[in-house]
């Protein structure tokens, strides 16, 4: 008998539809996802979603409890995965008395950095989280939140995302048949978030320094559009679906990501599948598992232009070392695949089904437990 696992996502992803996809595949699993329709900074086609069983809510449906809790009593899940606490209605389905003996699995990217709110947030969560069963963390930054949050060790799992690898990892090889491309490239969201401003005045500085500068490749949507339009070197190709997006991985020497914030980007493990250096700051939570510096790239400061046009003068005078700082990326990379990550959820939903007989859940903290 095949165990229904529901996810309760936000906007939907080329990433996360390879690894649905996956773990629908599965015999003993059957996945319904219910997630947003796609909005209007990342743009994915809905078509991403045409294999997996699943509902995507437009603007107002997103907003409506009573809509979403019947389109999860009507699929009758065993077990329920609520990506974090910040979406109101997702979490409402925590407490419903019809789900009490549904499993409840809660993911979280979020990183700890020892703020006031964060220390907090154990009292104010507290609630919610007594009805959840098992949390799936993105990297050791999301870890230690939920222990701070006073999760159990027991009940934490790493790899709550993964990606594509399979159809991003044949282009390292084609990348080095032929001469390694001379071209930077970013692919992220066109917001303040990712540092748009301190991309272009660090790229300005960079190509003040050099004779022959590499051009920058912008992959993207958003506010920030503007920015870019009339720099020199700059080449804005607008959002990319992941489809459409083989071509510029495959053409890029190095990959960067300035971020000022960033719990755990996809784009940075996708670029590390995909076999290309990395240049990213350190607030990439990611950047944990996927950086090593002068190994397969380098980590620089936040807010630090200087920093980064230093990183980018010398991702070029490494050029001849750049193929193997790239297959490096993609060794790190490699357990951040679909079909692993489909492996490590089957196993922890085997395991609660082993733990939780009765599907009846157990809370994930104890009195004593909160910070």
């Amino acid at each position: 008998m095949k165990t229904k696992v529901i996810f309760c996502w936000s906007d939907i992803s080329g990433y996360m539809a390879a690894c649905w996809q996956t773990l629908n595949n599965l015999p003993d699993i059957d996945v319904f996802v219910i997630a947003f329709k796609s909005n209007t900074e990342t743009a994915f086609s809905d078509q991403l979603m045409q294999d997996i069983p699943c509902q995507l809510l437009d603007l107002q449906e997103r907003q409506d409890a009573t809509l979403i809790k019947h389109l999860v009593l009507r699929e009758r899940p065993d077990v329920l995965v609520l990506c974090g606490w910040l979406h109101k209605p997702y979490c409402q389905l925590a407490f419903a008395s019809e789900l009490h003996e549904v499993v409840k699995v809660m993911g979280m990217d979020t990183p700890w950095w020892g703020t006031l709110k964060q220390y907090l947030a154990p009292f104010v969560l507290r609630p919610y989280l007594q009805q959840i069963s098992r949390v799936v963390v993105a990297g050791e930054r999301s870890w230690q939140y939920a222990r701070c949050l006073g999760v159990k060790t027991t009940n934490i799992m790493r790899g709550l995302y993964g990606v594509d690898f399979n159809a991003l990892s044949p282009l390292y090889v084609k990348r080095v048949e032929n001469y390694w491309p001379r071209s930077f490239l970013f692919v992220g969201r066109y917001a303040q978030v990712k540092a748009l401003d301190l991309l272009t005045q660090a790229y300005k500085l960079y190509r003040e320094k050099v004779s022959k500068p590499w051009n920058l490749i912008c992959c993207g949507k958003g506010p920030l559009a503007s920015q870019l339009e009339g720099k020199p070197g700059i080449d804005n190709q607008g959002f990319v679906q992941p489809a459409q997006m083989q071509d510029i991985w495959q053409s890029a020497g190095a990959f960067i990501l300035p971020s000022r914030f960033d719990p755990w980007p996809l784009a940075l493990v996708e670029a590390a599948a995909a076999g290309l250096p990395i240049i990213c700051t350190d607030v990439c939570g990611s950047a944990v598992e996927m950086i090593r510096p002068y190994y397969n790239g380098l980590m620089i400061p936040s807010e630090d232009p200087e920093a980064l046009a230093k990183a980018l003068l010398c991702i070029q005078q490494y050029y001849e070392e750049l193929p193997v700082w790239g297959k490096r990326s993609q060794e790190l990379a490699t357990a951040y695949g679909a079909d692993i990550w489909a492996r490590r959820w089957q196993e922890m939903i085997n395991e609660i089904g082993r733990t939780l007989p009765t599907k009846q859940n157990q809370s994930l903290i104890t009195a004593d437990s909160i910070i």
